[in-house]
């Protein structure tokens, strides 16, 4: 029953949320029509911009709702490059757990038995190489965040390893979009930001995070 009860509090949150259409404003149009007015609200009330944008953060990643994307701009155009990621990854890192935790306790098992042979091919990857794996998935930007925390919760890999592979894994993304951001009106949409450079150093940084798992295949 109390699991029953927290699944319809969150549901009736994430309702409430989009019923709001609060998100809805979180496009790159509106960040850049709206960066004058949110610049000087950082400026005379810095503190409070922070704790605001980095609650904001965690419940959008916690509750998978489109718009972390625009966030993440959003903290380099209002913080800079480097505490702008900062400030990501922490939101970042602690809604992926929530995220996390809510697929793990609240519906594993019953996925797990479910989709059993759907989830089988990813439970073998997290279950054979770990952190290595995870990284990966977090190295390269073209799997959704979401997907991935969620697809998580259902296997058996330690919660610390989540949060540390998740947290280091998305500082290449997040300095990439922190820097897009930083330079706001240079950037007309989305996909400026992952051009197939960016998206080869992501794919070297992958293939980095899976260097252990090839050499233990090569040995063995």
């Amino acid at each position: 029953m109390k699991k029953i009860l927290l699944i319809l509090m969150i549901i009736a949150l994430i309702i409430g949320i989009r019923r709001t259409g609060l998100y809805e404003y979180l496009t790159l149009e509106n960040l850049q029509s709206s960066k004058i007015l949110l610049a000087n609200f950082v400026a005379k009330n810095y503190s409070l911009a922070v704790i605001t944008y980095i609650i904001s953060y965690i419940i959008i990643t916690a509750l998978s709702l489109p718009g972390a994307a625009i966030m993440t701009l959003a903290g380099g155009f209002l913080f800079g490059i480097a505490i702008g990621a900062l400030y990501v990854n922490i939101g970042a890192t602690f809604g992926a757990t929530g995220a996390f935790l809510c697929a793990r306790y609240l519906l594993g098992d019953f996925l797990q038995k479910k989709y059993a042979p759907k989830l089988q091919t990813f439970n073998d990857e997290i279950t054979t190489n770990g952190y290595s794996y995870l990284l990966t998935l977090r190295f390269i930007p073209v799997f959704p965040f979401f997907l991935i925390n969620i697809l998580t919760g259902l296997t058996r890999i330690p919660l610390a390893t989540f949060i540390w592979t998740t947290s280091l894994g998305i500082i290449p993304g997040s300095l990439a979009y922190t820097f897009a951001g930083h330079e706001l009106n240079r950037i007309n949409s989305l996909t400026e930001i992952l051009s197939p450079h960016v998206i080869l150093a992501f794919c070297l940084l992958a293939g980095l995070a899976l260097l252990p798992l090839l050499i233990k295949k090569i040995r063995a």
